[in-house]
């Protein structure tokens, strides 16, 4: 690690600087939620990260940042490296969980808050355009789309895919996306507008590498490893449900008569694989 900073989305660095500064999560909140004009986050107050289902039975799940409105909207910030379904499934499961734990029993629904889950993924997972990074999804009637049931919001954000120029116009959403995706390891100088902003310029002294000590590094240092390792098993599994997909086409071809000059082709294969099929 030869620069000044560590890697913001790492989840030891992540939770230091949105999980323990509530002004840094509203900021970010703020700046990136589909929140209507006038109802910005004025204060909030973290709640426990773990979300306990109510049926005994079932799994715990832990969020990087749970926080709410005092008095109001519950929110859930989660930073994902890698993309898989799965997570998809635990937005919605956790986002929901948030809606049941706002209600003792015999409590009036009417006391529901609404619950946003902002998801920051250093990933691309969506079927969409290479610039279309931002996702803001809501429960909306499919013929009328403009007409909304208030009470759950998710966004998921693509950090790859994100371009300064591509939301020019809201300044602090990109200022905390380039904090995202421009700050790691081998920064030796933040960019200036990150420093000249006061919520950027906190962020970043907290990520000072200088501030943590050696657990603290090696456990960060654990967590790109686990990173990779999860990346390279979740890319070998899809290339090899690829090649075997493949491989199953091949043979069906081979089986209805046509040459191997054609499947070779259509499938990529090499003659002395295609002669290897049954």
């Amino acid at each position: 690690m030869k620069g000044k900073y560590l890697n913001p989305k790492a989840d030891l660095t992540f939770k230091k600087v949105f999980g323990e500064h509530p002004d840094l999560v509203m900021s970010l909140l703020n700046a990136l939620l589909p929140l209507e004009e006038g109802k910005q986050i004025e204060h909030v107050e973290y709640l426990t990260p773990e979300m306990v289902p109510e049926n005994p039975g079932k799994k715990n799940s832990i969020v990087d940042v749970r926080c709410r409105e005092t008095g109001g909207r519950h929110f859930i910030v989660e930073m994902q490296m890698n993309w898989n379904n799965e997570f998809q499934r635990r937005v919605i499961l956790n986002a929901a969980k948030a809606v049941v734990k706002q209600l003792d029993k015999n409590e009036e629904y009417t006391l529901v808050q609404p619950v946003y889950a902002l998801n920051l993924i250093n990933d691309t997972g969506f079927e969409s355009g290479p610039d279309e990074f931002y996702h803001d999804y809501a429960i909306v009637n499919v013929a009328h789309t403009d007409r909304i049931i208030e009470g759950l919001r998710f966004v998921f954000v693509e950090l790859p895919k994100f371009k300064p120029q591509t939301i020019a116009e809201r300044k602090m959403a990109v200022l905390w996306l380039r904090f995202l995706t421009e700050i790691d390891k081998d920064t030796e100088e933040a960019p200036a507008e990150l420093l000249e902003n006061p919520d950027t310029n906190k962020a970043l002294k907290i990520l000072e590498k200088s501030a943590y000590d050696e657990g603290q590094l090696y456990a960060y240092e654990r967590f790109w490893d686990a990173v990779t390792t999860e990346r390279v098993a979740v890319e070998g599994a899809y290339k090899k449900g690829r090649d075997e997909r493949t491989l199953e086409i091949a043979r069906n071809m081979k089986a209805n008569g046509l040459s191997a000059e054609i499947i070779a082709k259509t499938t990529g294969l090499t003659a002395d694989e295609i002669n290897k099929l049954s």
